[in-house]
């Protein structure tokens, strides 16, 4: 037989683990200095007009 879980132990469970990955992502986003933000942004325009500038035209 199946041992029963407990819901409201699962759900609470689930809350810290999707809290967690919540931090991790918050931790990247906000833990640069302006300095980085700013290299950062500039790295991906430069891509973006990198890419755009590789694309053909279509016809």
């Amino acid at each position: 037989m199946v041992e029963p879980i407990n819901l409201n132990r699962a759900r609470k469970a689930r809350a810290r683990i999707e809290a967690t990955e919540k931090a991790a992502r918050n931790r990247v986003l906000h833990g640069l200095t302006k300095e980085q933000k700013t290299t950062a942004r500039l790295d991906a325009e430069r891509a973006a007009r990198e890419l755009a500038a590789k694309r053909r035209d279509e016809p």
